[in-house]
């Protein structure tokens, strides 16, 4: 046993270390961050804004490294701030005097409002709205009822708009922008695939990898605010959308360089090299030679991006695949939905009575837990759990450490900034990570914020900020429970599910003639993306519990449809072939990946490129298998 568990511990280690190590922006991102919220907590305790910490938790939600993103949702919640405040008010005018009708208002909003959220585009937003109503109902207890809409304004405007509206002045100042952002982004990938194309080494591999397997989804929505917000002339938001597509291609097409010829590696680094100077340089990239006929697929490609990028037309662009609604195509159908709603309702309600009837406001953190921490399925929510009482440890104790040793030695708002910065500056360090550890930091710093800000200061009262730990341990233990008693949703599904989206858009790449195949970037960017959120699903699988998971068998299947459908993905880009008539084998394999036991009849092969009948054999054994 020692030694089995021994080498899965030190593996965990080496992944915290990976994941907690440096990369280029995580330290600007972390600073500015923390700078916000120290700015934030000397504004409220100079106006005796209440509730400072929940303030700064906004911050750390909701700062990106892009700054345009940070201020449109800044902006977008004022708005949302004012109509929640709005609708809070008409229900406790309507509930005041009935204690079990507000219950059933609160527990109506909830799920309607959670059901929202997971079955359509709102998302995350739709449990934030229900947590905001369902919060600001139970202060209804607490205050005479004519002044509910001076503490409704005062909370909402006090706690979201302060902070969001320093938001938008910080970044305008210190922000970085899409453009910047991008810029590097291009010059990431160039270099990168310069490396791949002169070294070919495993580092530059895994790197080149990791590129194609993010998709291009973050980057084509910063080129398209920078067109919305007008921050370049229209001809260079134009340019710039076509870089982010071309450098796509580009590292599709490094990927598929290994089988060139060493000479013709080399003359397309330098190529890439020129581009790179070029663009470190703010000049027109140069216009590669032109191909040769009897170029093959990876290095067309290679000079095709090269050219866009220096100004070239592009090739025509072939759709991503079906548009998508606002609801998604299952929403009515799908229980699952309606199932986390209920969850995430009941242990919150559940929450709600056990401190009011105990008469323990301080431990209120149990029914915002409840909201917070809950997600589709049983192994994310407990991953999420465990992310949030390790947050909450670590942040209580660098807080309860600086009410001891700190917090008597302040002198100042100065020293309250200082102690507010360096306290969130590591858990700004953790939150600027992947979505392995993320949240860990932001509840490292609410922890850390909710024991040193009480009240309008600092404080040495350790009561409150044991009661706040209290609380957020008593609603991770609900909502586990809950979500692992009460119809548990494994994660298998979800990983069939977006496998079966990858093949269901190479089936739509297979349809793209060989001509036109360049310009199904997008696709090939959608199907990557795809496989990423099913490698991240596979890997929360050991947070399930033993009778949810997969047998090892099957989870290894998975995992190798996942492997074969990115090198597919790759392969069909990048071939002269007439790939069509697999377009129906592949459709037939993404229904049958979602659902494993009806398994069609597939067809025989056509004539195809021996690479992509091998990859397909491999999918259609482990998908039937």
């Amino acid at each position: 046993m020692a030694t089995a568990a021994e080498p899965a511990s030190r593996g965990l280690f080496r992944q915290i270390i990976a994941d907690l190590a440096p990369f280029p922006g995580r330290a600007g991102l972390t600073w500015r961050t923390a700078l916000l919220c120290a700015i934030v907590s000397a504004v409220a305790m100079a106006y005796e804004i209440p509730e400072a910490a929940i303030s700064c938790y906004l911050v750390i939600f909701i700062m990106k490294p892009d700054g345009s993103e940070s201020m449109l949702t800044a902006v977008g919640l004022i708005v949302l701030v004012t109509l929640v405040v709005a609708f809070v008010v008409m229900l406790a005018r309507w509930t005041a005097d009935a204690p079990m009708l507000r219950l059933a208002a609160m527990a109506f909003t909830s799920f309607c409002l959670l059901f929202l959220g997971a079955a359509s585009k709102l998302g995350e937003v739709g449990g934030v709205i229900a947590l905001v109503i369902a919060f600001a109902l139970t202060l209804v207890d607490q205050v005479p009822v004519g002044d509910v809409i001076t503490v409704g304004l005062r909370y909402a405007w006090d706690m979201a708009v302060m902070p969001m509206a320093l938001m938008v002045a910080f970044t305008l100042v210190l922000g970085r922008f899409p453009v910047t952002l991008l810029r590097e982004m291009l010059r990431h990938r160039l270099a990168v695939v310069a490396d791949v194309l002169e070294s070919g080494d495993a580092e530059a591999a895994a790197e080149l990898r990791d590129l194609l397997r993010e998709g291009n989804g973050k980057a084509e929505q910063r080129a398209g605010r920078v067109r919305l917000l007008h921050l370049v002339s229209s001809d260079a938001a134009r340019q710039i959308a076509r870089d982010v597509d071309a450098s796509y291609l580009l590292l599709l097409a490094a990927a598929g360089a290994k089988a060139l010829p060493g000479d013709t590696r080399v003359a397309l680094a330098a190529q890439v090299r020129a581009a790179l100077v070029a663009l470190d340089a703010s000049e027109a990239m140069p216009v590669p030679p032109p191909t040769s006929p009897e170029a093959g697929p990876a290095e067309r490609d290679t000079r095709l991006a090269l050219a866009i990028m220096a100004g070239a037309e592009p090739p025509l662009p072939q759709a991503a695949g079906p548009k998508e609604g606002f609801l998604a195509a299952d929403a009515w159908t799908n229980p699952d939905y309606q199932r986390f709603a209920l969850k995430t309702t009941l242990a919150a309600m559940v929450c709600y009575i056990v401190y009011a009837g105990m008469d323990w406001q301080g431990i209120h953190t149990a029914m915002i837990t409840c909201y917070v921490a809950a997600l589709g399925t049983t192994g994310e929510t407990v991953h999420k759990l465990a992310l949030r009482i390790g947050g909450c440890l670590v942040g209580a104790a660098l807080g309860v450490s600086a009410i001891l040793f700190v917090v008597p030695h302040l002198q100042g708002i100065g020293g309250l900034m200082a102690l507010v910065f360096a306290g969130t500056l590591v858990g700004a360090w953790v939150s600027s990570g992947n979505e392995r550890i993320a949240y860990a930091g932001v509840q490292i710093a609410l922890a850390f914020l909710l024991t040193i800000l009480q009240g309008f200061g600092p404080s040495l009262d350790l009561g409150t900020a044991r009661d706040r730990i209290i609380g957020i341990l008593l609603g991770n233990l609900v909502i586990y429970l809950i979500f692992t008693r009460i119809w548990p949703a494994p994660i298998e599904p979800m990983v069939r599910a977006r496998l079966s989206e990858a093949m269901a858009g190479l089936a739509r790449i297979a349809q793209v003639p060989a001509a036109l195949r360049a310009g199904a970037v997008a696709q090939t960017a959608l199907v990557n993306a795809r496989l990423t959120q099913a490698d991240e699903a596979l890997a929360l699988l050991p947070f399930e519990p033993p009778a949810l998971r997969p047998p090892p068998e099957g989870e290894a299947r998975l995992r190798e449809v996942s492997h074969d459908l990115g090198a597919l993905n790759r392969d069909l880009l990048l071939t002269d072939a007439d790939v069509s008539p697999i377009a129906g084998e592949l459709a037939a394999l993404a229904d049958a990946v979602r659902a494993p036991a009806s398994v069609p009849a597939l067809p025989e092969h056509a004539a195809i490129p021996e690479t992509i009948r091998a990859r397909l054999d491999r999918l259609r054994a482990a998908v039937t298998g």
